[in-house]
């Protein structure tokens, strides 16, 4: 089995190391991530200019790109065989709700859906890695799953609580949740004098009963939200039907 692993925060990143430690147990395993921390990348591609692919010294690579770059030029070229897997993580922090629309980390595990490649992304709930062995563990297990049953033709989202083993109460499969409209931009003044501004914190969660991403989390449960990549409002179709077919003004 060939598996292809690559994340948002960078090939140094615990997290990576400790997803490659796990998956290796099943398999060949690549690791191509970005150079540097590439979080809120979501799913953009490098197009402006070339990209470079070099080897750390522990055998992962890295390329001077986003997320998805990495496991597009993995699977269209770099790789001999195209991978059976890919995965994307572990997370520093949660990607839930509508988070999932910026990260990078599940940026790489769409751009494996996209070409062809079930994925999974993995992330921890809380930022600093705490437990992250806990999280590699149930990492090993959701892989173990899928090699015993694969699920072709899947995108799966996983979201890690950060407590002891002996705290998660198991895995749960959930919807995405919903956030409230991000915070404003907050206005700096840099030392030179010039005004800059930073993104403001996401919103506090808004939808976050049960069945969702959120509250599963928040109780302990590991999330596992399957994705799809079809954006179509189907619920406006008839809505704006109606207003096409009504006179113009």
């Amino acid at each position: 089995m060939r598996i292809l692993i690559s994340n948002d925060d960078g090939y140094f990143s615990p997290g990576i190391e400790a997803l490659a430690a796990v998956a290796r147990e099943f398999g060949e395993v690549t690791v191509i991530a970005p150079e540097r921390d590439r979080s809120g990348a979501s799913n953009s591609l490098t197009l402006d200019r070339p990209l470079s692919v070099r080897a750390a010294a522990n055998g992962f690579l890295y390329v001077n790109g986003t997320p998805t770059d990495c496991v597009h030029v993995a699977v269209t070229g770099l790789l001999e065989h195209k991978p059976d897997l890919v995965l994307s993580g572990i997370n520093d922090g949660a990607n839930m709700g509508d988070d999932t629309i910026y990260s990078g980390t599940v940026a790489a595990a769409t751009e494996g859906y996209l070409l062809g490649v079930p994925a999974i992304a993995f992330s921890i709930a809380k930022k600093g890695y705490r437990h992250l062995d806990v999280a590699a563990g149930v990492a090993r297990d959701v892989i173990a799953r899928w090699v015993r049953e694969p699920l072709p033709g899947t995108l799966l989202n996983v979201n890690i609580p950060s407590c002891p083993a002996d705290r998660l109460q198991g895995m749960r499969v959930t919807r995405l949740g919903k956030r409230h409209i991000a915070e404003p931009v907050i206005r700096e003044r840099s030392p030179r004098g010039d005004t800059i501004w930073w993104i403001g914190p996401a919103g506090g969660a808004r939808e976050a009963g049960p069945g969702t991403d959120f509250h599963a989390v928040e109780n302990d449960w590991v999330s596992i939200t399957p994705l799809d990549i079809d954006l179509t409002g189907v619920r406006q179709l008839p809505e704006v039907e109606r207003w096409l077919g009504s006179p113009a003004a």
